[in-house]
């Protein structure tokens, strides 16, 4: 708006100066014509103006005067308009930002204890902003986590979980269901604009795309880089450990068409973030969300030509560090473009590392297992919030937190009503933002796919079930559960179930609670396509 206005502000300007020009090159005739009646123009002589001349000069003056002043009161017309305009958005309406890591451990950056991966720009962020210890994706695996994320609802809610097929695949019939309420539809009754990029797994037929949820655009890939495999490609995990672009035949999408096939996976880190400062500099004007969920550092591993083999820790390494220069690259871009001070924008990643890849595979500290469980190294992830001149600088916060509370604090924050028709399971972050109280979470359930397997309430943690996130195919069973104080034992090593039988009890309760405020939605995950 304020480049619109600067352009018409000066566009009067250019008129004047064509009225003075024109009126001067009148002034000249009318006293060369006069030289040429008198049939005598001497060098050096100065012809007197005539009456006319004089009238002439006298309606230019009084035209340049009253242009003048029309330009000055336009302009200050725009610039008060302008201002009050910036001073309205500042005050009502912030930005929205979500850079959504693939398969990050706890243990991945270096803000969060890693001794060779190199984040500078996160561990900025975290500087400037707010460190969450006790942050947790809603789901140990992709399409669950995201639905969470997206609709503050445990993926159980939405029928977007399965026993059987734990996410979506490219033959999946199923995806996000239309009455379920997205984040970005949410904002959009506020008049946001909306923009996904990056990794959606919620569904790639046309119904169930980023554009018929909300999104005013899409850019990104519709499922997981590992699916589309070629049939011809490597055998087994030896595919992922010299990966070649060919290898997939994943599509790069936008909006519903697609792009590049297979996409080239080495560029998408770059082209993701060059598509977010677009949409920000576009959108700089008006409220927006941007939801950038990165495809990286899923398996199978790529990184561009500048950060290939550059990392200490490897393939790996270089994809993650080049995910810290995608933040950086848009952190930069709110600073210059005078944002930073009305934007959140909140970091994190969909689920732990995926440990059976070895190296290929992130880390999660010390907590136990990764993706796939409901032990801490399954579900807990970094979580870094910013928010300049909101949120206090090096801020660390040890509240429970989960990515089911992002809804209702965008929302609370852009003055949007929460949907009162259905469960929300998250609540609203703005107390520890801000530093004005507790978190309003007390409890939180660990899902793996449509089974409720562990709760937590304040430091402890008890496990009804229990199952690694790959290569065992049952789960084991606990009565009584397990029980760990994640305060004295965040690696979860120390069962102290026989000390603490009225924490057993107290979680029993809040088991019942949920179990009769549950009601599961219609299974998406396991319809396949009909084969071709």
């Amino acid at each position: 708006m304020l480049a619109a206005c600067s352009f018409h502000a000066t566009r009067p300007a250019r008129i004047s100066t064509g009225f003075r020009r024109k009126a001067q090159g009148c002034e000249e005739r009318a006293t060369l014509g006069n030289a040429e009646n008198t049939g005598s123009t001497p060098t050096g002589l100065r012809l007197r103006p005539t009456e006319e001349t004089k009238r002439s000069a006298g309606a230019s003056l009084q035209r340049r005067l009253f242009e003048g002043c029309l330009l000055a009161l336009i302009s200050f017309g725009l610039l008060q308009a302008a201002t009050t305009q910036a001073a309205t958005r500042r005050a009502t309406s912030p930005n929205f930002v979500i850079l959504f890591a693939d398969d990050l451990g706890y243990g991945d950056l270096g803000c969060y204890g890693h001794p060779t991966i190199r984040t500078p720009n996160l561990d900025r962020m975290a500087a400037e902003g707010m460190r969450f210890t006790d942050f947790y994706s809603a789901a140990p695996v992709c399409t669950p986590s995201r639905a969470a994320l997206l609709t503050g609802r445990l993926a159980v809610r939405s029928g977007l979980c399965s026993d059987t097929r734990r996410v979506l695949f490219p033959n999946s019939a199923g995806g996000l269901p239309a009455e379920e309420i997205t984040l970005a539809e949410a904002l959009k009754t506020k008049g946001y604009a909306t923009a996904c990029i990056g990794k959606w797994h919620l569904g790639h037929r046309p119904q169930y795309l980023p554009t018929q949820n909300g999104f005013d655009s899409y850019f990104g890939l519709p499922y997981s880089n590992d699916m589309d495999r070629v049939a011809d490609s490597k055998l087994g995990q030896a595919v992922f450990l010299d990966p070649k672009i060919d290898y997939w035949q994943v599509p790069l999408m936008r909006d519903e068409s697609i792009l590049e096939r297979p996409a080239n996976q080495a560029t998408l880190t770059r082209r993701y973030t060059e598509e977010a400062i677009q949409f920000i500099r576009r959108n700089k004007t008006r409220p927006f969300f941007l939801y950038l969920p990165y495809t990286m550092p899923h398996v199978p591993l790529f990184a561009s030509e500048k950060f290939l083999g550059k990392s200490r820790r490897g393939l790996f390494g270089d994809g993650v560090e080049e995910i810290d220069w995608s933040v950086g690259q848009i952190l930069d871009t709110l600073r210059r473009e005078k944002l930073a001070d009305i934007t959140l924008v909140f970091f994190t990643s969909d689920n732990g590392p995926w440990l059976t890849f070895n190296e290929h595979g992130g880390s999660a500290g010390l907590l136990r297992d990764g993706k796939g469980s409901t032990w801490e190294g399954g579900m807990r992830e970094p979580g870094i919030a910013w928010w300049p001149g909101k949120i206090k600088p090096g801020a660390v916060s040890h509240e429970l937190a989960s990515t089911l509370d992002l809804f209702p604090t965008f929302l609370a924050l852009a003055k949007a009503p929460i949907p009162s028709d259905r469960v929300i399971d998250g609540v609203d972050l703005s107390p520890i933002l801000f530093g004005t109280g507790k978190s309003k979470r007390e409890v939180f359930f660990y899902y793996r796919d449509t089974e409720l397997f562990a709760i937590r309430k304040g430091p402890f943690k008890a496990h009804y079930l229990t199952q690694t996130g790959y290569g065992v195919p049952k789960p084991e069973k606990h009565d009584p559960p397990l029980l760990f104080h994640l305060g004295h034992d965040p690696s979860e090593k120390h069962n102290v179930a026989k000390n603490h039988p009225d924490v057993l009890a107290d979680l029993a309760r809040e088991w019942e609670r949920h179990r009769l405020n549950l009601v599961p939605g219609k299974p998406q995950l396991d319809a396949r396509l009909e084969a071709n």
